[in-house]
């Protein structure tokens, strides 16, 4: 028969052994961080960036609320964002949303109750896309861009394809 203290030895490592994998499998889910956009998903915004991105939400619901995905590749950070805005005269706020745009704006049909596409070039020599539309009293603003002016992956005519399948996302689930 064992001894007393072999039994304590034996259960001590035992619950030592449980303590270490709880611990284990808990560190993967306590590092990744938490993506709650209710617009879009990490996965669907890494495909509409060309790889995988990571995304984080800022601001509180009922409010102004931007989810942020970034894809990083060799020498170019690619990012897409949604701004969503809840306003009491949503027609106004999305013409002032808009200005940012300037002359060259075009209609988009089908995307929400009116909606603009137009460029979003930054000056530091990186392309974008940007969508300004409203869902009822949302007013939302979807930008994807490339810090290189030459992207492989995101050229003009990418960009212009990949907005219009974001406004579709965002609009659509902001129904």
């Amino acid at each position: 028969m064992a001894s007393n203290a072999a039994c304590k030895a034996r259960v001590s490592q035992r619950l030592a052994l449980l303590v270490l994998s709880v611990i284990c499998l808990a560190l993967p889910i306590a590092a990744h961080a938490e993506n709650n956009c209710p617009w879009l998903n990490e996965a669907t915004a890494g495909g509409l960036l060309g790889g995988d991105a990571v995304g984080m939400k800022t601001g509180a619901d009922g409010q102004s609320t931007v989810c942020t995905f970034t894809q990083q590749g060799t020498g170019v950070t690619r990012t897409l964002r949604v701004i969503v805005e809840i306003a009491p005269e949503p027609h106004a706020r999305m013409s002032a949303v808009a200005q940012v745009c300037g002359a060259d704006v075009l209609p988009i049909k089908a995307i929400g109750n009116e909606a603009l596409v137009c460029t979003a070039d930054d000056r530091k020599g990186g392309v974008g896309e940007r969508v300004v539309g409203r869902v009822r009293d949302q007013v939302f603003t979807i930008t994807i861009a490339s810090t290189l002016k030459v992207d492989p992956i995101l050229n003009r005519d990418a960009l212009k394809a990949r907005i219009y399948t974001a406004a579709e996302q965002v609009a659509g689930n902001l129904f």
